[in-house]
């Protein structure tokens, strides 16, 4: 069952200490039901920090179930991997399971961003010198529709990623099943994540 958005807004007012928790995380991922609607399982590791760059602030780090106004999330953002000795390289991946809306979401889930071969350096910045399969896309829920939730994830990288052609660049964005994609190119479950939401454009 999908969670009510009235209920994750209230996980949104109690965000601000979630990501210095990875119980708090999980906690908050199941509070607004991902696990059941991406069919992953979802027992963190690490922290997953997100951050977007605001031309005229400071930048905004997310926390888990936080609600940003669209004009904040132009990104692209940056990944930091915490309170993790993983190493080796990472897959990222950005979903939105509720497009068109929540309550109907026949062209989920959305793909706002896949990339391999992220290494973690300085303070867990996760970096990476090959293109992304697909490239940040900024959130764009359609005029009438609640908040979607705009779901972060990173994988452990497995040998042989680098060489699969399930999903390229010239893939449609829509109708990805990131558990499906997971496992048939053996990405294992996620180690981190966080997740946002989002709310169509005032003038929209």
């Amino acid at each position: 069952m999908r969670p009510s958005f009235g209920f994750l807004s209230l996980v949104a007012l109690a965000a601000s200490a979630q990501d210095t928790s990875i119980t708090r995380v999980k906690q908050a991922f199941n509070a607004a039901n991902i696990p059941a609607d991406l069919s992953i399982k979802f027992d963190p590791t690490a922290l997953l920090e997100v951050t977007f760059p605001q031309a005229n602030a400071r930048p905004i780090t997310i926390h888990a179930g936080q609600q940003l106004p669209r004009n904040s999330t132009a990104g692209p953002p940056s990944f930091n991997l915490i309170n993790t000795r993983a190493r080796g390289r990472f897959v990222v991946a950005v979903v939105d399971p509720d497009a068109p809306t929540p309550q109907d979401p026949t062209s989920a889930q959305i793909r706002h961003f896949l990339g391999g071969n992220f290494v973690k350096g300085n303070g867990g910045l996760l970096s990476n010198s090959t293109p992304a399969i697909s490239n940040f896309l900024q959130p764009t829920p359609p005029a009438g529709s609640d908040a979607h939730r705009y779901i972060f994830l990173v994988f452990n990288q497995p040998n042989g990623f680098n060489g699969q052609t399930e999903v390229t660049p010239a893939t449609p964005i829509s109708l990805f099943n990131i558990s499906a994609f997971a496992q048939d190119v053996g990405l294992g479950n996620p180690i981190a994540g966080t997740f946002m939401l989002v709310a169509p454009d005032p003038t929209a």
